[in-house]
């Protein structure tokens, strides 16, 4: 018969448990969050594209305008090069040029931002920013370079750029029949009919990319996933760094315990008397008509509690009156320092003027 051993330490640093909430706080602040760049360029790429189909009547005014302006120097080529004409000339070359492209970077700028909060939310942090010498070493630069990551990286980028370009080229071959008689038009149907083509390859390259983006998106977020998974060990040392250790914790409660019972103790002389089961219960009783309005409890115990307190009273002569109903009930509805309930007032009120009249007896 053959036995086979089977060391199952080598499984607990498997990391098959999910991320607790205070490994994914860690991994933010690091920087490591899930971010698909190729969304953020596919639709800064489309706002881009958009706001030039849009506004394109305008933007074309803005040129046509700058062109004439500078050709109705032209005619004047005595005073064309000197110093004052050609620095007004780019003036409004400049000017104009911004007019026109201040707004498109405005409009990619924000577009970026609002993808990047879409995903990310609001973050700071400058741990990026930290220099780590590990990614100096070349030996571990090269194992990140054949990576599976690299390679599905790579393998993204090639496929990516291949399907581009097929979608580039299918597009002007349906249109070769126009880009042939294109240099028979006017100036004003060359740059429309241009302008159409640019704009339709882009906006099907850039619909290829936002699909591509979304699954890049999941997978990220599944690679994420993953390399936060933890191994039920550092659950366990996590649960001891946030919540403490238990050992120490009931060291701490018993701590606390001890002092209660020794602040409990230390009120029992100032009681009136102590009413007992006899032997399971005991509650001390103490009032004072000048201050309470009724009895309160100053201390109560069960078994070994309740022996210590009778044990206390007899060292200060505090009266002690077996009432086992009264003890049981006032054990289980009023907690230290509580004040007795009305329904057993009469209880109460009976066994305190029984101990009165003993000591003025």
């Amino acid at each position: 018969m053959y036995k086979f051993y089977m060391n199952l330490q080598l499984f607990q640093g498997e990391k098959t448990e999910q991320a607790t909430p205070k490994k994914k706080r860690e991994a933010r602040q690091k920087g490591q969050v899930v971010q698909s760049k190729d969304i953020n360029t596919a639709l800064i790429l489309l706002t881009v594209v958009m706001y030039i189909q849009w506004f394109s009547s305008t933007i074309i005014e803005d040129i046509v305008e700058l062109i004439h302006y500078c050709l109705s120097f032209a005619a004047h080529t005595d005073t064309l090069y000197g110093v004052r004409n050609i620095s007004v000339i780019m003036n409004n070359v400049i000017l104009t040029m911004l007019k026109i492209i201040i707004p498109i970077i405005s409009v990619a700028m924000i577009t970026g931002i609002v993808c990047s909060y879409m995903q990310v939310g609001v973050m700071f942090t400058t741990k990026t920013l930290e220099v780590k010498l590990d990614k100096l070493n070349p030996i571990s630069g090269f194992k990140r370079l054949f990576s599976l990551r690299s390679v599905v990286e790579l393998v993204k980028a090639v496929s990516k750029a291949s399907f581009m370009i097929y979608l580039s080229f299918s597009y002007l071959k349906k249109e070769q029949g126009l880009l042939v008689n294109l240099f028979d038009m006017s100036i004003e149907a060359i740059g429309a009919n241009t302008w159409r083509i640019s704009f339709q390859i882009l906006i099907r390259n850039i619909m290829f990319m936002l699909v591509l983006a979304f699954f890049d998106y999941i997978y990220k977020r599944w690679q994420d996933n993953k390399d936060l998974k933890m191994s039920k060990q550092e659950i366990k040392e996590e649960y001891k760094q946030t919540e403490g250790d238990p050992f120490i914790k009931g060291k701490i409660k018993e701590k606390q315990r001890q002092i209660s019972m020794s602040r409990m103790m230390q009120e029992v002389p100032k009681a009136d008397v102590v009413i007992t089961n006899p032997t399971h219960y005991a509650v001390a009783i103490q009032y004072d008509s000048e201050k309470q309005q009724a009895p309160i409890v100053l201390a109560k115990g069960q078994n070994l509690i309740a022996q210590n307190i009778k044990k206390r009273a007899n060292e200060h002569e505090v009266p002690i009156v077996e009432n086992k109903p009264l003890a049981r009930a006032l054990y289980g509805n009023v907690e230290i320092g509580g004040s007795i309930p009305p329904d057993l007032f009469q209880a109460v009120a009976e066994v305190l003027a029984y101990v009165y009249s003993l000591k003025s007896s």
